[in-house]
């Protein structure tokens, strides 16, 4: 290419200008696209896919919903933009019973969700916070109901030596200490998580 030849330099900065354009609409479209899908995360069944690989995995056929025992699974509305239809979980409102077999998970037709390997042991919901406004034992107030309520035992919630709750990394972020918790809002709050097991 000869740069002192102003047609060819033309077309070089045309075509530069043109790719910078295309660059430039690509990041748009992918950063408006992770906008819909992953923020804000939802709070999946056990079992789920990473956030965008579950939102294209999932067909919304609502089998997860219907397996679960105690209909804590409901689907995203329409608001959702392309996450819309697919099950999500409100722990505050309905807490997962961490159901042995999973049923949630062996009822989905494609990978969106399955049964982890290892059971319990590979799923990670949401993770949980423990506020220390308003939770009494932070007033010296005795509780403890938190931990008595847990599922999953001292490895994911315990009593520390002045008999606060704190979070171990074995917590599921299920939510049922949430709905047990005597305070109201909640002391305790599950906040989804971006990659599940």
């Amino acid at each position: 290419m000869d740069r002192d030849d102003p047609i060819q330099a033309k077309t070089v900065n045309r075509r530069g200008f043109f790719t910078q354009g295309l660059q430039r609409a690509l990041r748009e479209a992918v950063g408006a696209l992770g906008e819909r899908v992953a923020p804000p995360l939802y709070q999946r069944p056990p079992g789920a896919l990473p956030e965008p690989a579950f939102v294209a995995a999932c067909t919304r056929c609502g089998a997860c919903g219907e397996a679960c025992p105690v209909h804590a699974i409901v689907n995203l509305p329409p608001s959702a933009g392309l996450a819309s239809g697919t099950p999500s979980l409100d722990v505050a409102t309905q807490a997962c019973i961490m159901c042995e077999t999973m049923p949630c998970a062996a009822a989905c037709p494609t990978p969106a969700l399955e049964v982890p390997s290892w059971g319990w042991l590979d799923v990670k919901m949401a993770k949980l916070t423990v506020d220390e406004s308003r939770c009494i034992t932070w007033r010296d107030v005795e509780c403890g109901i938190c931990v008595r309520v847990c599922p999953v035992g001292a490895d994911a919630l315990k009593l520390d030596e002045r008999g606060r709750p704190v979070v171990g990394a074995a917590c599921t972020g299920c939510g049922q200490c949430i709905g047990a918790c005597v305070t109201t809002p909640s002391s305790l709050q599950a906040t989804p998580v971006e990659f599940l097991a």
